[in-house]
């Protein structure tokens, strides 16, 4: 089962856990399970369409899920996928 790796940010939404195991043959299938398992992660997770937070990065192995299929890059059991929220902010 792929183990999904959380950040900071978002262990509040899953009781504390760094690492949490879920199931799917691609990411957004695996996503989707995290997100059924721990609704308060769905928003912030996927945009209203279903598709990835524009703010929200997604690696599957340490590759970007944006330069390989998406939500449709097939994952294998042993495979882990780090949420990575986007930073903003700063001052001038």
């Amino acid at each position: 089962m792929p183990t999904v790796k959380i950040p900071p940010v978002l262990r509040a939404s899953v009781g504390g856990a760094k690492e949490v195991d879920a199931s799917g043959e691609n990411v957004g299938d695996v996503l989707r399970d995290l997100a059924g398992q721990h609704p308060s992660t769905q928003g912030q997770i996927f945009a209203e369409g279903g598709e990835l937070n524009r703010y929200v990065n997604v690696y599957l192995n340490d590759e970007d899920v944006r330069v390989l299929d998406g939500l449709d890059t097939a994952v294998g059991g042993t495979d882990v996928l780090v949420i990575l929220p986007a930073m903003a902010g700063g001052s001038a």
